[in-house]
């Protein structure tokens, strides 16, 4: 009894591994396919969140500059040490360094003109930072210095406050 046993247990046991096998080699590459589609489908949904975050951002601050509220403005860039603002001259610093920069280049309603991003591409760098260009173009009047136009790269990140640049190159 105790042999027949034994071997009824032997071929229950082998039944259960092939079955285990059929399942893995069914189970196994529909893993592998829908779990990849899967976490691109995740991966595209964080990129496009981004995006659309970045955008609000971008449109947030032209709202603002338009505006003529220039703190509002320089709020969108991390106020860090590392902050850097790259134009005809580098400017270092927090908010309070980007916003004295503006306040200067920018005196007047009329040397602020109206402001307008366009072709704003967003390219994710990770989870929490993003590299981010596109064209800018003021409108002034003659006596406000005239229209100008020129591209940008910022650099972008994710902190508690939201998007937040920490690298500004303009020109």
């Amino acid at each position: 009894m105790a042999v027949a046993e034994k071997h009824r247990r032997q071929d229950r046991r082998r039944y259960d591994d092939d079955r285990a096998t059929r399942r893995g080699i069914i189970i196994g590459p529909m893993v592998k396919r829908y779990g990849k589609v899967l976490l691109a489908v995740v991966c595209v949904t964080a990129a496009w969140a981004q995006h659309d975050e970045i955008r609000a951002v971008m449109s947030d601050s032209e709202a603002a500059w338009n505006h003529g509220d220039l703190e509002t403005f320089a709020s969108y860039y991390e106020d860090s040490p590392n902050t850097t603002f790259v134009g005809k001259q580098v400017t270092h610093g927090g908010v309070a360094a980007i916003l004295e920069r503006y306040q200067r280049s920018y005196p007047t309603p009329e040397a602020m003109g109206t402001l307008h991003f366009s072709e704003i591409a967003v390219r994710p760098l990770g989870a929490d930072y993003a590299l981010v260009t596109g064209k800018f173009e003021l409108h002034r009047t003659a006596a406000g210095g005239g229209d100008t136009s020129g591209r940008y790269t910022l650099v972008m990140h994710r902190s508690a406050k939201g998007w937040r640049i920490i690298h500004d190159h303009t020109s």
